[in-house]
Parts: C-alpha cells; sequence; structure tokens
C-alpha cells in the first residue's frame, strides 16, 4: 500500500513545496518507507537545474571512507560539466550525499545526464528548466525539512509515500521517477505492473536505461518512450491502459500539465477535486483536505478514466 497525490494551480504560483509536504504527511499511513516530490517552479528560459546524488544513504553506516568518496565524485561531475560546455550557476548540497545544479547549457541533456552516470554512485534524479525531483528515506515532514521544500514556489506538484513491496527500502527505489532523458517529466504510481519484465525488456532493447527493479520506474520510462515518439500526454496514458498489465492508478506530470490514469480493474484508489483556481487528486480525500480546508465535493475517476489538466 502506497499513496500518491498532485495538485496543480491555474495561473498561479503559490508555496507548492508546502502544499504536497501536507498532503503527503496526511497520507504517511501508507507508507512509512520514503517520501518524494516533483515539484515545479518557475520557468527559467537560460538555465536548468539537475538534482543528483552521489549515495545513498545507507551507505554512511556501511562505508567509513564513504564522505571523501563522494568528494572524489562531485570532483568527477563537475569536471564532466565543464569538458560537456556547462556553466555552473549554483551548487547546493542539502544533504552529504544530494545536490542541487543550477546550470547554463546548450547541449545534449541526455548525453549530459548519461555521461554523469556513469560516475560511481550516479544518478541523475531529475533534469530540466522547471522540476526539482526531491526523495528520500523519512515521512513527508523529515524529507521536506531536508531539502528546504516550505519555501518552494511553484504551480504545481506531485509526491508519493511508500510502503515497499516490490524492491528495497532505499533512495533509488524510491518515488517519484523522472522520466528520462525527457526533461521536465515525472511519474507516481501506486499498484502493480504484472507484465513489468516483458515491458522492461522491451523498452531496454530501445535503448531506454532502468535505475532499479521498481515497476513504478517502466511507467516513466514507458512514458518517455512514448513522448520520443511523439505522443502526447494524453495518448501517452491512454495507451498504458491497453499495454500495461496490472492493478494501478498513477499520476504523471510535465512542466505545463498534470495527468492520471486507471486501470480497466479501478482496484486503486483515487480521489479527485476540482475548482477554477486548482485541482488535487490523492489516494484518500484526508489528502486534499489538508490543503483545502473547507467543504468540498469530491469524485473518483473510474476505470481505465484518463484525464490531463492544463496549469
Amino acid at each position: 500500500m502506497c499513496g500518491i497525490a498532485g495538485v496543480i494551480h491555474r495561473g498561479q504560483a503559490v508555496g507548492v513545496g508546502q502544499e504536497m509536504t501536507a498532503m503527503l504527511q496526511s497520507l504517511k499511513h501508507r507508507g512509512p518507507d520514503s517520501t518524494g516530490f516533483a515539484v515545479y517552479g518557475l520557468t527559467k528560459s537560460d538555465e536548468y537545474v539537475m538534482r543528483l546524488k552521489l549515495a545513498e544513504a545507507e551507505d554512511f553506516d556501511t562505508d567509513y571512507n564513504i564522505r571523501d568518496k563522494i568528494r572524489e565524485r562531485q570532483a568527477l561531475v563537475d569536471n564532466h560539466l565543464a569538458e560537456l560546455g556547462a556553466e555552473t550557476v549554483e551548487v547546493e548540497q542539502p544533504t552529504p550525499y544530494a545536490f542541487r545544479y543550477r546550470l547554463r547549457f546548450s547541449g545534449d541533456t541526455k548525453q549530459l545526464a548519461s555521461d554523469l552516470e556513469q560516475i560511481d554512485g550516479g544518478e541523475v534524479l531529475s533534469f530540466g528548466r522547471s522540476l526539482e525531483l526531491i526523495k528520500d528515506l523519512g515521512d513527508a515532514t523529515v524529507v521536506s525539512q531536508q531539502y528546504g521544500l516550505g519555501d518552494f514556489k511553484g504551480t504545481h506538484g506531485i509526491g508519493h509515500t511508500r510502503m515497499a513491496t516490490e524492491s528495497d527500502v532505499d533512495i533509488r527505489s524510491a518515488h517519484p521517477y523522472w522520466a528520462y532523458p525527457y526533461n521536465d517529466i515525472s511519474v507516481v504510481h501506486n499498484g502493480q505492473i504484472t507484465n513489468y519484465w516483458i515491458m522492461r525488456r522491451e523498452m531496454e532493447r530501445l535503448g531506454h536505461r532502468f535505475m532499479s527493479n521498481c515497476d513504478s520506474e517502466l511507467l516513466a520510462v514507458y512514458t518517455a518512450n512514448n513522448l520520443e515518439q511523439g505522443a502526447t500526454l494524453e495518448d501517452s496514458l491512454k495507451a498504458s491502459i491497453k499495454e500495461i498489465d496490472g492493478v494501478f492508478t498513477y499520476i504523471v506530470a510535465t512542466n505545463k500539465e498534470l495527468g492520471m490514469a486507471k486501470d480497466t480493474m479501478a482496484a486503486k484508489p483515487m480521489v479527485l477535486y476540482e475548482s477554477d483556481e486548482i485541482v488535487a487528486l490523492a489516494s484518500e480525500e484526508v489528502a486534499i483536505r489538508a490543503i483545502v480546508p473547507r467543504e468540498i465535493d469530491t469524485s473518483d475517476p473510474y476505470d481505465e478514466e484518463v484525464r490531463v489538466w492544463q496549469r
């Protein structure tokens, strides 16, 4: 059992970091192992934001030299960026193993991410103009405080509280997933995909990479593949219902859109609230009421329903 949530504001930037923290904390009972956020800030026309990690949290319990290794890995990151022609505007290190880079770069972003992930322990969590993907062990309040999400302003976001069922309890297996190599696309999912290995082998045959054995990552890779082929987000969501087997509800965000899909059995819960100013959806209504503290009417999306909203 996991919890997922999303919110999008139409035409305005708000404290979406605080909103997502409140929503996910209210779903803590659905998944205490890890929490993740994909939040979308104001688009910067000449800059990218890259979130990456250079170790796992548990490495600090097993490797006495991990701090030295992280310093060496960061030096390699900086060298790679310089060699590829990227200008580093700012670097932040919210935890000993996680980094936030602001970059100016006009080259191939897929190649940049691929090169950085050749570094031992390196994983690019997100890359884009507005997307920032943060995930770590602990509940929403703990992770939000670690990464300073209380001050994050933006238009929309999605998030996930995880109870591990199909893979390990580590940051690599936590949601959301970035739809590598597509900038600004992220996915959260609740359910189980039963044709995971068949679909994964097909995606790998097409040249896509996987960083975990979590079935939810497949939805991010699948979305990236469809968009790479020219599909719209709505097209991709509809196709997933026919091509992916299992019981699932999932949410996808792009820099301008928020979308959701439910499988044919609609066994995994989703509650939706929509007004002229805001759309909020979550596994339980309590998460929506955490940010809309008034009497509201909600609805439950039906089986095979696909919805897409614009910011």
